[in-house]
């Protein structure tokens, strides 16, 4: 029996207390993630496989911190699996499942090799949302969408938030 995705948020906030900033990121992604893999007809466990992950992607930042003092993407994909596989099983979640989403956050800053639509969605969510996070230029975002996305809602989503509309309003 696997927890319902409201619990998984639920764990995720209380994992990141005190740490708003966290909380926002992942909602965020968590919510981009769901509007791409619906458009793209994800069956629901995949569906389920990608929430979780997006709601996890980042719990190895916490871990990071306070092992080596500061984080980057690649200790994310470090420390980030133990930790939620720790939480993923404290919320019953089927084996098959933890191992996939432990692959994916433990891939999610790893642009190479991306084997899954899974994987493909949680690399565009997570874009969405550190493109605005990071204050990307015009020039950077589009280097990020002519590499990194595939999605058709991604792109859509991409150019909604992104690209300025000309004078007619499009």
């Amino acid at each position: 029996m696997n927890a319902n995705i409201v619990d998984v948020l639920a764990k995720m906030i209380n994992y990141e207390q005190g740490c708003p900033h966290r909380v926002n990121h992942f909602l965020k992604v968590h919510s981009f993630a769901r509007i791409i893999s619906e458009a793209e007809g994800l069956n629901s466990s995949e569906q389920y496989i990608l929430e979780v992950a997006a709601a996890m992607h980042d719990c190895g930042i916490r871990a990071s911190l306070l092992k080596h003092g500061h984080y980057n993407g690649k200790m994310q994909e470090e420390e980030g699996p133990a930790v939620a596989d720790k939480m993923m099983l404290e919320l019953g979640i089927d084996e098959a499942i933890r191992d996939r989403v432990r692959f994916l956050i433990g891939h999610h800053h790893t642009y190479t090799n991306i084997d899954g639509i899974d994987y493909r969605i949680l690399v565009e969510a997570d874009f969405l949302v550190n493109i605005y996070e990071d204050g990307l230029s015009a020039d950077a975002i589009e280097s990020v969408k002519e590499k990194y996305f595939i999605t058709k809602k991604g792109r859509e989503i991409l150019i909604s938030l992104y690209q300025t509309p000309n004078e007619s309003g499009k």
